[in-house]
């Protein structure tokens, strides 16, 4: 009977995530998207999913595989957009202090 409630609450949490997931990893676009808070959200759903199988509990393991799976995802996708956005800026400002000729 405990584990019906753990599927309930394992599935709609995950379920709540998923329209998010399927919208950055649809559209690409992660600028709304803190990097910082989703590295932290990841690493912590890691930790629910190794707590899980330490416990051996069924819904949290699978609930947080699923959503670690999809986080992963979408965490790459932020960080390569930041890396990206920070090369730009780099770039824009090389190419905007160079000497001028006289």
């Amino acid at each position: 009977m405990t584990d019906i409630f753990g599927f309930v609450g394992a599935f709609l949490t995950t379920l709540s995530f998923v329209p998010q997931a399927w919208l950055v990893l649809r559209t690409g676009k992660t600028e709304g998207i803190s990097l910082a808070m989703y590295a932290l959200f990841t690493v912590g759903v890691a930790a629910w999913l190794v707590y899980g199988i330490l416990q051996g509990a069924l819904p949290i393991i699978l609930a947080n595989a699923i959503t670690l799976s999809l986080a992963s995802l979408i965490l790459t996708m932020k960080t390569r957009a930041v890396i990206q956005a920070r090369s730009s800026v780099q770039g824009a400002a090389v190419a905007t202090s160079a000497p001028m000729a006289s």
